[in-house]
């Protein structure tokens, strides 16, 4: 009875669930966490801290157990549900309330509703009005039986948003995100570091400005990648080009998303050497608010961001005039990258592409202007600005045959004293070119017949030699970029660098890559600065017969600094696969349509000296594009398109001339002299030419002079008037926390005094309870033990009577076994004693048959208070239980199960011992009765005995009943026990052995 009650209540069991999902409209604090406090019925439930940005996401869920007539009392009482959300300083571990939301209980359904904002109320950030999205549902708290477990559908993989990684893929050079299954999409992140200003508000007292060698960047981790820009050295105006850095990602824009909104935000420090001056945030989380599409338009975040000193306490600083803030230009770009070979970045190895400017790449990495070409070329109009992206030509590489690209002149880092600053000009004019020798131009014009000298000094003064560009001859460019080198096979790490040359294209110069590259064993390394164009002019035919002949052969070279360069192969480039690629049309500058042919390819580049054998693979790119027919049919050649060598002047073998008479002239006056005194003349005016520029210059170095020590003082001023705001600044900031810190040391104090007391006063009350509960488990073990005891004495009490009654039984019995021996000689004897002799002994066993009876009624009454004492004891023990249960039901819990079960066992053995003495009992009485009766219906008189075994019968009838009844009184016995049964089927016998009425039994004899 006690299990099925204890399952209905169970079934009624429900839980209130309360699932706290995210925020909005949060600030963004460093260094500090928010979470959630939900009370309800003084249980207390709490979130866990998550970060304190614009949208925090909790993603709990808290639920409280009660069953249905509880809450209908709540719901009664209308009592609430408080959220409290709370900021926590994780250095200090101080709380500070942001608002609270009050839920109503009785909008709690048992159907699940969708989410809602709840603002908070009371809220600290009033501008914002942060809000939190809850969910609320009342579930039924019912535990799956093993019985009813049944397997279900698995549902469909998500991606865990918890668990992003990015996985490098080296060959393909990008990075994974996500399965590679449903994340196929090519997405590119750049950061542009465009400009910075105010920069000298970051420096410290220590450093020193002047010093030779301070080199200032800028750094930041993309993704895993370490990014520094380019080196500058003045902070007061900082000079320094775009730099721009990409990561292509593979993924779909739904988690590369929620990747971003998962990512710290990107921190740019302003670097000197080791030390970081200053550091400003990025935030990557808002590429992923922005509803726009991808593929339509890509995502940005760009503006001036304030750099923050990385000693400084950003909320308790003093705000600083905000045109004296620190800051730096960035952009954030995501976009979706499209499959254009020719505008793919430089990448490298990590999938990282750098570049120095935003221009997607049609031609080189560098930024600087085309200069014309020394190769064979039509003189055409004025570069375009498509021309302009071009690397530089052949003719720019250096002697040593690097490339060199031009770019803006940066100004140097100057030092205070004159004497350093006139050094720093010295060795610029050293690295200058020098000026070029004046040529030999004589201002008049020699005869036809001159002499040999006179040819030679005349030879000196002539154009540039010219080649005539047939009319059918077509304007070509080709590009090369040698993109990586992978698969090497060296057992030594290889300073590489790459080296090719090719006569046709108007250039016997090589063109190598710079700087070197390091490639180890097992990697792929992307090659810098590694792509060149030539423009050149050419027939068809001979374009295509050179390609198919003559390869392009790539040399593959390693640098030791402490040995000589080593050859370690080549790469032959068939140039003739671009003759049979696919052609595309675009249009030039003029509006005319060209051709434009490319090819990609890897090739293995074989060890040299003849052998077969693989030393690594190179990836390139080549592009062929047809420019057009040819329009100048004359073009110049330099002296570097001509393979270096010089122009040899002409000699002709002239006769000197005679005159008419055969006379000759006076030395002064021939035209030899002449010429001489003129040059010698020249020579002096080209001498007090470059004397003035000489003087002319050194005035321009000293103006220079004196306007870069103007503005070193003027920095010098700047930064003096900087410093007094920071001593100023920190000097108030100084006194305030002065002034906090006593503040909170008296705080502190008398928050120990106060805590000390609540401690002691705590420690009291706690000894007090324990104290009280170890005397209140005490007294209940002990009323327990004499409970038990008392019981145990009225058992063993009972046990003895019920003893003393079957042993009286026992004699009643043995009696009655010598009475019938007896009534079976009077029967005998019946027949020759007289009448009234046995009248007289029939009135003395109807005497002593009555005396039994009265014996047997005494005994059957005992039995009765025995059952009406058990039933009292019993009565008694089920109150203590119910009053033991009510005080201390937890402690006793297992000992009431115990006693519980013992009292069942013997009720059980007591009940079993007493029904079958009871059945015995009756059975022998049943048995006595029968007799009697049986004896009573042979006598030849039947009054007396037949009317006192009627009244027998209705004695044991109503005895019956009288047990019977007495035992449901108990209130332990039911009809549906086995005893009760008993009794009702003998109750059913003496009623129908009753004998019949009195009245019969008097008209019996006369008939």
């Amino acid at each position: 009875m006690l299990a099925n009650l204890a399952m209905a209540s169970k079934s009624d069991h429900l839980l209130i669930v309360v699932s706290i999902l995210e925020g909005r409209h949060f600030p963004k604090i460093q260094r500090h966490t928010v979470i959630v406090q939900a009370k309800f019925d003084g249980e207390q439930l709490s979130t866990d801290p998550v970060d304190h940005k614009e949208q925090p996401q909790f993603c709990t869920e808290l639920a409280w157990e009660l069953d249905r007539r509880t809450l209908h009392q709540h719901r009664l009482q209308r009592t609430p549900i408080k959220l409290q959300c709370f900021s926590v300083d994780t250095t200090t571990n101080q709380r500070e309330c942001v608002g609270y939301i009050i839920l109503d209980l009785r909008s709690i359904q048992e159907i699940k509703q969708p989410p809602r904002w709840f603002p908070l109320l009371s809220s600290k950030y009033t501008k914002l009005k942060p809000a939190i999205l809850l969910s609320m549902v009342l579930e039924n708290d019912e535990k799956q039986s093993p019985e009813s477990f049944k397997a279900r559908k698995a549902p469909p993989r998500q991606v865990p948003m918890g668990k992003l990684q990015l996985v490098l893929n080296e060959e393909e050079g990008f990075h994974q995100l996500g399965p590679a299954d449903s994340c196929s999409e090519l997405f590119v992140l750049s950061v542009t570091v465009a400009c910075a200003s105010k920069l000298e508000q970051l420096i410290g007292r220590t450093t020193e400005l002047s010093r030779e060698g301070v080199d200032f960047f800028f750094y930041y981790t993309l993704l895993g990648n370490d990014i520094t820009s380019e080196p500058f050295q003045n902070v007061m105006s900082p000079s320094f080009e775009p730099e721009r850095a990409s990561v292509r990602i593979r993924s779909s824009e739904k988690i590369l998303r929620a990747y971003l909104s998962q990512q710290p935000s990107l921190e740019i420090h302003l670097c000197c050497g080791s030390h970081s001056l200053g550091s400003a945030e990025v935030s990557l989380s808002s590429l992923a608010l922005t509803s726009v599409s991808l593929s339509t338009q890509p995502a940005t975040v760009e503006g001036a961001f304030v750099l923050q000193s990385p000693g400084q306490a950003r909320p308790r600083l003093p705000s600083v005039p905000t045109d004296l803030q620190p800051t730096v230009g960035v952009s954030v770009t995501l976009r979706k990258e499209t499959a254009n070979p020719q505008a793919a970045g430089r990448e490298s190895g990590d999938g990282l592409r750098t570049g120095k400017d935003a221009v997607p790449r049609d031609g080189p990495p560098s930024p600087a202007p085309a200069a014309p070409s020394t190769a064979p070329a039509p003189a055409l109009a004025p570069p375009t600005d498509e021309q302009r992206l071009r690397s530089p030509s052949p003719g720019q590489s250096t002697p040593g045959g690097g490339r060199r690209s031009v770019s803006p002149i940066k100004g140097g880092a100057h030092t205070e004293s004159d004497a350093e600053s006139l050094q720093e000009e010295e060795e610029e004019e050293e690295k200058r070119p020098t000026l070029p020798e004046p040529k030999l131009s004589p201002p008049a014009a020699a005869p036809a017949k001159k002499n040999p000298e006179a040819e030679l000094v005349s030879s000196v003064s002539m154009s540039a030699p010219k080649v005539a560009i047939p009319a059918s001859a077509h304007h070509y460019c080709f590009s090369m970029d040698l993109r990586s080198i992978r698969d090497l096979n060296t057992g030594f790490p290889v300073n590489c660098t790459l080296r090719y040359a090719y006569q046709f294209f108007g250039s016997a110069a090589p063109i190598m890559t710079s700087p070197l590259v390091e490639v180890k064993r097992g990697t792929e390394v992307f090659l810098p600065q590694s792509y060149c164009a030539f423009d050149f002019a050419a027939l068809p035919h001979q374009l295509q017969d050179t390609f198919l002949r003559v390869p392009l052969v790539v040399e593959m070279w390693h640098r030791d600094p402490s040995a000589r360069d080593v050859l370690l192969g080549t790469a032959s480039v068939q140039l003739s696969h671009l003759l049979t690629a696919e052609k595309s049309r675009f249009l030039g500058p003029s509006g005319q349509q060209h051709w434009r042919q490319s090819y990609t390819e890897r090739l293995p580049v074989l060890k040299a000296h003849g052998s077969s054998e693989k030393v690594a693979e190179l990836s390139y790119f080549t592009t062929l594009e047809d420019l057009g027919l040819v329009r100048t049919q004359d073009i110049a050649i330099s002296e570097s398109s001509q393979s270096g060598h010089p122009v040899q002047p002409r000699a002709a073998a002239v006769a000197p001339p005679s005159g008419p008479s055969g006379a000759v002239a006076e030395p002064r006056e021939t035209l030899e002299y002449r010429a001489a005194m003129e040059l010698e003349m020249w020579k002096e005016m080209q001498e007090d030419l470059f004397d003035d520029q000489m003087k002319k210059k050194e005035l321009n170095h000293m103006q220079a002079l004196a306007e870069e020590w103007r503005k070193r003082d003027r920095e010098r001023e700047a930064l003096v008037k900087k410093k007094e705001l920071e001593y100023n600044l920190l000097e108030e900031q100084l006194q305030k926390t002065l002034a906090e810190l006593e503040k909170r040391e008296k705080n502190l104090a008398h928050a120990e005094l106060e805590t000390q007391r609540l401690q002691r006063e705590l420690r009291a009350e706690h000894e007090f309870s324990v104290r009280e509960l170890q005397d209140s488990g005490r007294r209940l073990r002990e009323d327990c033990t004499h409970q038990v005891e008392l019981e145990r004495a009225k058992v063993r009490q009972l046990e003895e009577e019920n003893t003393r009654l079957q042993q009286q039984l026992l004699d009643a019995d043995s009696k009655y076994k010598l009475l019938e021996k007896e009534f079976q000689l009077f029967r005998e004897q019946q027949h020759t004693r007289p009448e009234v002799r046995l009248q007289s002994e029939i009135n003395l066993l109807r005497l002593e048959k009555v005396e039994l009876e009265r014996k047997l009624e005494t005994s059957t009454k005992s039995k009765l208070h025995y059952k009406q004492q058990w039933g009292r004891a019993l009565k008694e023990l089920a109150r203590f239980k119910q009053r033991e249960q009510e005080n201390a039901m937890s402690r006793l819990k297992k000992q009431q199960q115990e006693l519980e079960h013992m009292r069942l066992r013997y009720l059980a053995a007591e009940e079993k011992e007493a029904v079958k003495t009871e059945k015995s009992e009756l059975e022998d009485i049943r048995n006595q009765l029968n007799k009697l009766k049986q004896q009573e219906v042979k006598q030849p008189w039947g009054d007396p005995v037949g009317g006192s075994a009627g009244e027998s019968v209705d004695d044991h009838l109503s005895r019956l009943l009288e047990e019977r009844d007495t035992l449901l009184r108990t209130g332990v016995y039911t009809h549906e026990d086995r005893i009760i049964s008993e009794l009702n089927r003998q109750i059913q016998e003496a009623m129908a052995q009753r004998p019949p009425s009195t009245t019969d039994r008097t008209h019996r004899p006369t008939h």
